[in-house]
């Protein structure tokens, strides 16, 4: 096998799968890339049994022929050399490759590219198109609601699946820890048939990196076991998680009469600040609400105690409620308009909010019991 290749595009390509690539693997082969060359194409795959990536890269074919190479080591050669630069990889023998860059002479290991798992392309499903830049948008909205817990293993991804709403089809993006949930939503120009699935984490911040790089029209099939994504040159296969996530829409609530509206930047700058003062790793914070204004209260006995207080437009009786900051902080992060609007009930009910900008996402955040 020998190719030639530009230095920025072969770079491009192994930035995508460096995430996907295990550094520290029982199975040595799953550290390495897998480079093909044949039919007039090249390729370069990478998987970690869960997940597989597959992409074409533009080059130069001299000689065909398929091996496989440490993926850290080549992509760390290839990022510190010249922008510009011209990439040869030439096969010695099945155990080793030559890469040559200008003055740049190495000889890397090879493992033999039959050893390389099997990239089987099986998911056959009619496929959803979306434009990719819609897509990250929805991903973005929900991904920080994602459970960390591995004993709750259905909650540590996020929950894709359509509806019909006013005969119209939507694509939804939930995701929930237990604590909080954020759910969002897009329009379809089709009705398409797709199975929903659990997308797991490692999956979702993976194609979040390759999709704020590529900006096209996106292709997702889904099966019961596996979805797949076509992006460009790009094919990405992932298990999805099996679980059943939970009926979400009970925990919406639809009887949360007062509003809050405040301005989203002084609100979360004040939580931010005030917000030094909590050392515990839940940020408790209390929020005291009355007509007109709003106040935050922090109470830590190792650091002090603090108020914050805000102008804000509120239509309730006053309320004393705790959050985690956090949370609050999270959700201030992806919200578009300059205000924020909060439903609420009472000091032990889950209180819904809202992005005026964005009618088609919402987010609920449990209270919590604040001394």
């Amino acid at each position: 096998m020998e190719l030639k290749f530009s230095r920025d595009t072969l770079l491009k390509s192994l930035s995508h799968i460096q995430g996907i690539v295990e550094k520290k693997n029982t199975i040595p082969i799953l550290s390495n890339v897998l480079i093909e060359a044949n039919a007039g194409k090249i390729s370069i795959s990478a998987t970690d049994l869960d997940i597989i990536i597959v992409e074409a890269v533009k080059g130069e074919i001299i000689k065909e022929g398929s091996t496989t190479t440490t993926a850290q080591v080549f992509y760390d050669i290839i990022r510190k050399l010249p922008q510009g630069s011209q990439v040869i990889l030439t096969q010695i023998n099945e155990g080793q490759i030559s890469l040559i860059s200008g003055k740049s002479d190495f000889k890397l290991k090879c493992l033999p590219s039959k050893d390389f798992p099997q990239t089987q392309d099986d998911v056959e499903a009619e496929s959803l198109g979306i434009d990719s830049t819609v897509f990250l948008r929805l991903l973005n909205k929900t991904k920080f609601a994602i459970s960390n817990d591995e004993t709750r293993h259905y909650l540590n991804g996020i929950y894709l699946h359509t509806s019909e709403e006013n005969n119209q089809s939507y694509l939804n993006s939930v995701a929930t820890d237990g604590h909080r949930l954020s759910k969002s939503k897009v329009l379809l120009e089709n009705k398409t048939v797709f199975e929903p699935v659990i997308l797991p984490k490692k999956t979702l911040f993976e194609l979040v990196n390759i999709l704020q790089e590529e900006k096209t029209n996106l292709k997702i099939l889904s099966t019961k076991s596996k979805i797949k994504f076509l992006l460009n040159d790009i094919i990405l296969i992932s298990k999805v998680i099996d679980g059943r996530f939970p009926e979400y829409s009970k925990v919406i609530p639809v009887e949360n009469i007062f509003k809050l509206n405040v301005n989203l930047s002084s609100f979360i700058t004040a939580i931010d600040r005030i917000n030094s003062l909590s050392l515990d790793r839940k940020g408790a914070l209390k929020i005291l609400v009355n007509k007109g204004l709003l106040k935050l209260l922090v109470n830590d006995p190792s650091a002090g105690d603090g108020i914050e207080e805000i102008n804000v437009d509120y239509n309730g009786p006053e309320q004393q409620i705790g959050f985690n900051s956090r949370y609050l902080i999270d959700v201030g992060g992806i919200i578009e308009d300059k205000n924020l609007l909060l439903h609420l009930k009472d000091p032990s009910s889950p209180v819904l909010i809202n992005d005026p900008s964005d009618i088609n996402s919402l987010h609920v955040i449990m209270p919590m019991r604040v001394a």
